[in-house]
């Protein structure tokens, strides 16, 4: 299809499984809302960590994509190809004096006691935050730092992070509060997810960010790093998870509803997206559907009018 509007979504698979149902709703709908206002669709394969790097999962993504007629117009692009963008975006945070070695252990980050983000993440306490030199040196010596990013205190407006949800509606994070000073670069020298994202999104002209409803709690760290790194910050659309008939999330891990056998089971894209469509409200039944006469139906009041998991029959 051709571009008619300014809008660029994204598809960001990491390649660490095949696709499940839940990954297949959320590419959906980014594609509906894209080719729906006529616009440009960039494909990044999410690959930094190394183990994401070998075995088949990136070539079947690409072919299970295609299958589905979920098509792209730019890349697709490997974050394991990026590293020099991502060190770039590093070194200006480290300029502006923003960023800290952090030497704590996974163990230590999830300690029962301390208090997490409502993704799981651990929020940070600062307990690396004012290490002396001479600490930082010593710490050193016995093991590699992480690089967390400082975050304005409580009271800072600057860290007050707002912004509306296109599905979940208007949001607040107190960055301090929230979450604390957050990662940029792991112990193991791979760039965080955070920065590693902002980085891509910004470089390649995202304006629209469509995603699963698990990830609303990163937004606000990415908005933070747009704003100080000078990016543009694209619109978020969070949307409802998928879930098992029990409320258990599906997961890749567990091979829920995976697409080697949503291919068997349904035999056809057409009847695959109808069922996904019609089961998720964004056709009036499950009917058999191509991509492309699902867009003709796409609306966000349709995505809007489930705010909350979508259970499989």
């Amino acid at each position: 299809m051709s571009s008619t509007s300014n809008i660029v979504g994204r598809f960001a698979p990491t390649p660490s499984g095949r696709m499940h149902l839940g990954n297949i709703y959320a590419a959906l709908v980014a594609w509906l809302s894209v080719r729906s206002a006529g616009g440009r669709m960039v494909l990044r394969i999410e690959d930094l960590d190394p183990r994401t790097q070998s075995g088949p999962w990136t070539d079947r993504l690409l072919a299970d994509l295609d299958w589905l007629g979920l098509d792209w117009d730019e890349g697709p692009y490997y974050q394991r190809d990026r590293v020099e963008a991502y060190q770039a975006a590093l070194e200006q945070l480290r300029d502006a004096g923003l960023l800290y070695p952090c030497f704590c252990t996974r163990a230590e980050l999830h300690a029962a006691s301390a208090p997490h983000a409502s993704d799981g993440t651990p929020i940070y306490a600062g307990t690396c935050r004012g290490l002396s030199p001479e600490e930082v040196a010593r710490r050193s010596a016995e093991r590699p730092a992480a690089l967390r990013l400082r975050v304005p205190d409580q009271d800072d407006l600057a860290g007050t992070i707002s912004f509306t949800d296109r599905v979940f509606g208007p949001q607040t994070e107190v960055l301090a509060r929230d979450c604390g000073d957050f990662l940029v670069r792991r112990s193991d020298g791979i760039f965080a997810y955070q920065l590693a994202v902002v980085v891509d999104d910004a470089q390649m002209g995202v304006t629209e960010v469509v995603r699963g409803h698990d990830l609303l709690s990163s937004s606000a760290r990415q908005i933070y790093l747009q704003r100080l790194l000078d990016y543009p910050e694209p619109t978020y659309a969070h949307v409802p998870l998928l879930v098992a008939p029990d409320g258990r999330r599906l997961s890749k891990r567990d091979r829920d509803l995976d697409m080697e056998g949503l291919r068997e089971r349904f035999g056809t894209p057409e009847r695959l997206l109808g069922w996904v469509a019609g089961t998720a409200g964004l056709a009036p039944d499950t009917e058999p559907r191509s991509a492309c006469e699902l867009a003709e139906l796409f609306s966000w009041d349709l995505v809007r009018a489930h705010r909350g998991d979508i259970v499989l029959g």
